[in-house]
């Protein structure tokens, strides 16, 4: 009798088990596949900086001394001493040479005595003449030896000149046997050693004494340039000559700044002090230069050093700059990407200017107020939305990011430094200790 039950309690359980597995199988059935649509990614977006840029040509140029003097030999004679350490600085009036003077004081003493001569024959032919005058004029003597006498003392004092020359020309040439420095400078090393013969049939080069301080800087100006540079140089005259109660010539001071090679950015200040007169129509270019001041001792400019230029022309109020990072290119050219007020970024061609402590003047495409991605740009896309997180352009400076790198890296040498006074060796070699 217990068997029979048993069996109608596991087929009423299977029955359940097989409704419900249809009824799971049904339900699922009208279940549907929706696609749910990932948050919109993370970009950093900043407004443009607005400030006031000034914009520069840039040149190359050269530096050149500001006086240059070859010492030569003006006289000839064997070179017999040298007053001087090579490289170092003279001032002016310095003796820097000596050539063998003896022969030229020999002549400078015979020129003396023949003027001597000259002298006494003059002052014998006017007292002559004065003797021949007054006995002429007492009837006691004949008019031919007044003639005579006016004759000898003109041709002595014609000789007395002469004379007078032949010395000087003589103290002249035995001056030139000393050389000395006509400016104060720095003097080059001696291209003539002791003891050779020097001047003979041409001026040999001895030495050369360089002035640096100021220092010249040539470059050259193409003419698109050289039309924006007149126009802003009269501009500036005119201006300070609406200002100026007085009549003097007026200058318009334009400055230039100068890096060298080994440099950042341009630490060097000067103005612009000539032009050619006219463009050469070889090159289309007109060459200028600058004075640049140059003190010493350590004097930073040498001559001939390859020199980095920059020259103010026009002033922007109210530019708008972008960190590069934010610039992205193209088959169009430059663009950045702007959200706009629904998150949905914009794609906006610009027309870019120039480079100011990292960040680039944007002279078309972006207006003030609006936010630009300045991070994440791979992840924005034209007409797509994106989540905004907002900065500040100043931070994105090179001298703030630079200044923040200094500070992340001070950082990390504090942290990294044991204590002051404290123990430096690790904790388990200082428990066994």
């Amino acid at each position: 009798m217990q068997a029979p039950h048993r069996v109608t309690c596991t087929k009423d359980w299977a029955q359940v088990a097989a409704i419900l597995l249809m009824a799971w199988m049904f339900a699922a059935c009208d279940q549907r596949n929706e696609y749910v649509e990932p948050p919109p990614p993370k970009v950093t977006v900043a407004k443009p900086l607005q400030k006031e840029v000034i914009d520069y040509l840039e040149f190359t140029g050269t530096t050149r001394a500001f006086e240059e003097v070859e010492m030569r030999a003006r006289v000839a004679g064997f070179l017999q001493r040298m007053e001087f350490t090579p490289g170092t600085k003279v001032e002016k009036g310095d003796l820097l040479f000596v050539i063998d003077p003896r022969e030229y004081q020999a002549e400078l003493n015979a020129a003396k005595a023949e003027l001597g001569s000259a002298e006494a024959k003059l002052r014998r032919a006017q007292a002559e003449f004065t003797r021949a005058e007054k006995l002429f004029k007492q009837k006691a003597g004949a008019e031919k030896n007044v003639v005579k006498w006016r004759g000898e003392r003109d041709i002595a004092k014609a000789a007395v000149a002469r004379t007078k020359a032949k010395v000087e020309q003589a103290r002249l040439n035995l001056s030139y046997t000393k050389v000395t420095a006509p400016i104060t400078g720095r003097v080059s090393r001696n291209y003539v050693d002791l003891g050779n013969l020097v001047g003979e049939g041409e001026p040999t080069l001895l030495t050369k004494v360089t002035r640096n301080d100021p220092m010249y800087v040539y470059f050259n100006l193409n003419e698109r340039d050289l039309l924006m540079v007149m126009a802003m140089y009269r501009k500036t005259v005119k201006e300070k000559d609406l200002n100026s109660d007085k009549d003097a010539s007026i200058k318009a001071d334009i400055p230039l700044f100068l890096g060298l090679a080994n440099e950042e950015g341009y630490p060097h200040k000067g103005t612009l002090d000539f032009a050619e007169s006219g463009v050469d129509t070889g090159t289309g270019t007109l060459q200028l230069r600058g004075v640049f001041p140059n003190p010493g001792p350590e004097r930073v400019l040498v001559p001939g050093l390859f020199a980095r230029l920059r020259m103010p022309f026009d002033k922007q109020q109210n530019a708008l700059l972008v960190t590069e990072r934010a610039i992205g290119a193209d088959q169009g050219g430059r663009y950045l990407l702007v959200v706009n007020s629904e998150n949905v970024v914009e794609k906006r061609p610009i027309r870019m200017g120039r480079l100011e402590d990292g960040l680039r003047v944007i002279k078309e495409g972006v207006q003030t107020g609006e936010w630009v991605v300045v991070n994440g740009l791979q992840r924005a896309r034209p007409g797509a939305k994106v989540d905004p997180e907002q900065t500040d352009m100043n931070t994105l400076t090179a001298s703030a990011l630079k200044a923040a790198a200094e500070t992340r890296k001070d950082k990390t040498t504090t942290d990294a430094a044991p204590p002051e006074g404290g123990d430096s060796q690790p904790a388990e070699k200082a428990d066994k200790n």
